[in-house]
C-alpha cells in the first residue's frame, strides 16, 4: 500500500485548504482509512480499521476474482458516453472499499479525488459491504486553485449487503471552469440502509448527476440528502432516483437548493414497484439573485400498495422575516444569514456527529460567500 503523505503536505497553501473543505485530513485524526488521487496518479491508500480494506480497483480486480461480479454490474458501461470513456481506459484508477461481513466501523474512511494538472480525471470507485457490516465515507472531489478548465468523469458502484448501512458523503470543491460528471447507482439488499450525503456550494461549470438506488431486498432504506449553491456561471443538473423492487422498502430524497445567479434544475424520481413500499421527495429552493432554480419532482406507483409523495417550493427570503429578527436586534446581513442557515440545515437521521460537522463547516464556509 502507498502511504506517501508528503505529495500531499508538499501542496500549495492554498491546495491545501481547499481539500481541507472537502473532508481530507492528512493526519487522519478522525479518518481510519484514506484514498488519495491526483489527477490519475494514486498517491495513498492505508487502512486501520480491522476487517476493512481500501485497495486500489485495479489491483483488487487482481487479487480477488469476485470483485469482478460487481465491475460495471450496477452502472453499465454503455449507460452515456461519459461511462463509455471510462469503460475504455486501459488503466483504470479508482477505489475499492470492502467492509467484511459484521464489521462495524463509524469512524469515517476518506477518499479524495485531486485534479490539478491533466485535461480530464477519470476513476472508478466500487464500495461493497458484506451482510451486517457498517461503513462511512467522506469523499471529497476538488480542484487545484490554479486549475482554470477540466472536467472529472467518475463511476461509483455500492453495494449494501444484507442488514448493512453505508453512509456515503460526497463533497464539491470545484472551480469556475471544471465540468463535472459523476455516474453512480446503488443496490440495497434486505434490511440494508443507505444514506447519501451530497454537498456542493462552492463555483462550478457544470455538475450533471443522476445517482440511482435500487433496494432490492424487503425493509431496505435509502435517503438522498442534497445541498447545493449556484454561483453566476454555474449550472447544476443533478438529482437522485430511487427503485422500491421490494416488499416494506422506502426512500426518502430532500434537497436544499440556493441560487446566487446560477442555474439549478433539481430532479427527483421514485418509482414503488411493490407492496407496503413508501417513498417522499422535497425540493426546497432560494433565489437570493436572479437564477433559476427548476424543480422535477416525479413520483410514479405501478399498484396500490404503495404510498408516495412529493413538494416542492422555489421562492426568495420573505421581507417580514428578515424584519422579524431585525426587531429582535439582529442587523439585515445577520438576519439574512440566520435564516439561510435555517434554510441549509438539514440534518440526517443516523449520520454519524464528524460528519455532520463536515457538513456544517462546508455550509459555514460557502455563507461567507452570500
Amino acid at each position: 500500500m502507498q502511504t506517501d503523505v508528503g505529495d500531499i503536505e508538499r501542496l500549495p497553501e492554498k491546495d491545501r485548504e481547499r481539500l481541507a473543505l472537502t473532508g481530507l485530513e492528512v493526519g487522519m485524526q478522525n479518518r481510519c482509512g484514506s484514498f488519495f488521487q491526483i489527477d490519475q496518479d494514486v498517491i495513498q491508500t492505508t487502512c486501520g480499521a480491522e476487517g476493512i480494506e481500501m485497495i486500489p480497483i485495479k489491483a483488487a480486480l487482481e487479487k480477488y476474482d469476485w470483485v469482478k461480479d460487481y465491475y460495471w454490474n450496477a452502472v453499465p458501461k454503455d449507460k452515456d458516453k461519459y461511462t463509455e470513456y471510462l469503460a475504455k481506459q486501459e488503466n483504470p484508477q479508482g477505489l475499492v472499499v470492502i467492509a467484511h461481513e459484521g464489521v462495524k466501523v463509524e469512524m469515517p474512511l476518506q477518499a479524495c479525488l485531486f485534479l490539478r494538472d491533466e485535461p480530464v480525471q477519470h476513476v472508478h470507485n466500487l464500495f461493497i459491504a458484506r451482510e451486517g457490516s457498517e461503513i462511512n465515507i467522506i469523499s471529497g472531489c476538488a480542484s487545484s486553485w490554479q486549475k482554470e478548465h477540466g472536467a472529472h468523469i467518475g463511476v461509483t458502484e455500492i453495494y449494501v449487503g444484507k442488514g448493512a448501512k453505508v453512509t456515503s458523503t460526497m463533497i464539491h470543491n470545484w472551480k469556475e471552469g471544471i465540468s463535472v460528471f459523476p455516474r453512480s447507482a446503488t443496490v440495497v439488499e434486505e434490511d440494508g440502509t443507505f444514506l447519501s450525503n451530497y454537498v456542493c456550494m462552492q463555483p462550478v461549470r457544470r455538475i450533471d448527476m443522476y445517482p440511482t438506488a435500487r433496494l432490492v431486498g424487503k425493509n431496505a432504506v435509502a435517503r438522498f440528502s442534497s445541498i447545493v449553491v449556484a454561483t453566476p456561471g454555474s449550472t447544476l443538473d443533478l438529482g437522485s432516483r430511487a427503485i422500491l423492487g421490494a416488499e416494506n422498502a422506502s426512500a426518502e430524497l430532500i434537497t436544499r437548493a440556493i441560487t446566487t445567479g446560477g442555474t439549478i434544475i433539481s430532479r427527483g424520481h421514485i418509482l414503488g414497484e411493490k407492496d407496503n413500499t413508501r417513498g417522499h421527495i422535497e425540493c426546497k429552493g432560494l433565489i437570493l439573485k436572479d437564477g433559476t432554480v427548476h424543480a422535477i419532482p416525479e413520483i410514479e406507483g405501478t399498484l396500490t400498495g404503495t404510498e408516495l409523495s412529493h413538494e416542492a417550493a422555489v421562492g426568495k427570503i420573505a421581507r417580514h422575516e428578515i424584519e422579524y429578527l431585525m426587531a429582535r436586534g439582529l442587523s439585515e446581513e445577520e438576519a439574512t444569514a440566520t435564516i439561510i442557515r435555517g434554510f441549509l440545515d438539514v440534518k440526517i437521521s443516523g449520520l454519524p456527529a464528524v460528519l455532520q460537522e463536515q457538513i456544517d463547516a462546508a455550509i459555514d464556509k460557502a455563507e461567507s460567500g452570500f
